[in-house]
């Protein structure tokens, strides 16, 4: 234990909301599970229990998947006009927007992130997503192709049907956006099974959506855990598509269980490793800044983070110093306290992990120049945590630790980064931090991320795709390309 205690709240606080029991979402009704099993929600602030949720296991998902597939093919949802379900979705954004102090609170009790960053980060971005998405409903259309013969030939985008969403529990409310946006706008319906750390805004922003118009069936949201209500999802033989977001291992679980069933598409958002490489010509205090936000935002808890933190030789020993002095001055607390910065984890589990790397970084012989302990006697908060002189070959810059701790090592030139930033199965994303233009271009064209920030770092948009190359996962969520991941193509060709 460590002498670090929580700060004490240097502004008044917001008082944690109370949470009712909550039941599961089916077919446009509040219902128990099947086996009348429920599970605790807990607040890793404290460790206390926020409330109890209906648990969900292979026969919910069952009655869910049945009324996605009857407002697929028989609801109003399959007879409306594409404007109307933008319409939709801007009552929806609008509906979040009129409540987003009670769903950033919500974000906070149950995940554990700052409300400062829930008001101020999530909270946007969700909107943001379902707005860009509403726009693209009447947009998602074919194209009239010139084929050889007296044909008249054209491609329609339909939607896949009924959709399988898991979600993680680092952004619960944006990774639904993510998920939903896209989904709805092109027409599919949907069952939606979050994380089980991570329940509540799922269940409310369902509620939100049944009270803006959405029609029975087309959104259910169906609480539980990954080997049951998740695996059950995956395999279901009348889902049409699934996607995950999560860890690298389910994903691959999850794949498998769609070959496995019915060979339905699948779109995978998965983990990383990110390069965050800072040149020995960058601007230095911009890099100190991008690379301590990088890694620590979100209490590490990002499949972004840049937790390969490459600097050059003759600026290491600085860089090192400039963020160690950060990081030390980084204020852990209350997430209900405005002035917090960082959070707990989400949960002991997660706690675990993440104190057990910091003791395999120790023992492999990195130096640890901050933190490495456990802050306060009741929740999961984690000192935050840089390690200096690590090499390739240790875990802690190998393996994604997905917690506050930075892992800083030297390098030469431009090809030596190169050929280490790409030493890895992951491909989700990386960061450049220089003033030559060429040497920013040339880096970003061969490193082998899915997204590349240059003199930035965490930028996003719901116009940006975004998604990994190699084991970092399949496919593009976001942007124009997400309307991909739940379209199919049909080819007309009409004689004339």
């Amino acid at each position: 234990m460590s002498s670090a205690t929580l700060e004490q709240p240097a502004r008044p606080k917001r008082t944690p909301p109370k949470v009712a029991d909550q039941l599961m979402f089916v077919g446009g009704r509040w219902v128990y599970s099947q086996s009348g099993k429920t599970f605790d929600t807990a607040n890793p602030a404290t460790g206390e229990t926020i409330c109890k949720v209906a648990e969900g296991d292979a026969a919910d998902i069952d009655l869910a998947v049945k009324a996605a597939r009857r407002a697929f093919e028989s609801g109003p949802w399959s007879r409306m006009n594409a404007s109307a379900r933008g319409r939709l979705l801007n009552k929806l954004a609008d509906a979040i927007e009129a409540h987003k102090d009670e769903l950033a609170a919500l974000e906070s009790l149950d995940n554990g992130k700052p409300i400062a960053d829930s008001l101020g980060a999530d909270l946007p971005l969700t909107l943001q997503c379902y707005r860009y998405y509403a726009g693209w409903a009447d947009k998602n259309h074919g194209q009239t192709i010139p084929v050889d013969g007296d044909y008249f030939c054209y491609t329609r985008h339909e939607p896949v049907g009924v959709v399988g969403q898991i979600i993680p529990w680092n952004f619960p409310l944006l990774m639904q956006a993510w998920k939903w946006g896209p989904a709805l706008a092109c027409g599919n319906t949907l069952v939606l099974k979050p994380a089980e750390q991570t329940p509540l805004t799922a269940l409310r922003v369902a509620k939100l959506a049944q009270e803006v118009g959405f029609p029975d069936g087309v959104i259910n949201v169906v609480p539980g855990y990954g080997p049951t209500a998740g695996a059950a999802l995956a395999s279901h033989l009348d889902v049409d598509k699934i996607a995950f977001t999560g860890e690298t291992t389910t994903g691959k679980l999850v794949m498998t269980a769609a070959a496995q069933s019915n060979l339905k598409r699948v779109s995978l958002e998965l983990g990383g490793k990110s390069p965050n490489v800072v040149f020995a010509d960058a601007d230095l205090d911009a890099a100190v800044e991008g690379a301590y936000f990088g890694l620590f935002f979100n209490q590490g808890q990002c499949c972004v983070a840049g937790s390969r933190l490459f600097v050059q030789d003759d600026v290491y020993d600085e860089f090192v110093d400039k963020i160690t002095a950060k990081a030390k001055a980084r204020r852990v607390g209350d997430p209900f306290d405005p002035a917090t910065e960082q959070g707990p984890q989400v949960s002991a589990e997660q706690f675990d992990r993440v104190m057990g790397y910091i003791g395999k970084g120790q023992q492999d012989g990195a130096k640890m120049l901050a933190g490495g302990s456990r802050v306060g006697e009741k929740g999961y908060f984690v000192e935050p945590t840089v390690f200096a002189d690590v090499t390739d070959d240790m875990t802690i810059a190998r393996e994604e630790i997905f917690g506050p701790v930075m892992s800083i090592l030297r390098f030469r030139d431009v090809d030596e980064v190169v050929e280490r930033g790409n030493r890895t199965f992951y491909g989700l994303a990386a960061a450049v931090w220089t003033r030559d233009v060429k040497k920013a271009i040339g880096l970003s064209n061969r490193l082998r991320a899915g997204t590349v920030w240059v003199n930035c770092y965490d930028v996003f948009d719901a116009a940006a795709p975004f998604g990994g190359f190699k084991m970092s996962g399949i496919g593009r969520e976001l942007g124009q390309y997400a309307l991909q991941l739940y379209t199919e193509v049909k080819t007309v060709i009409m004689a004339t």
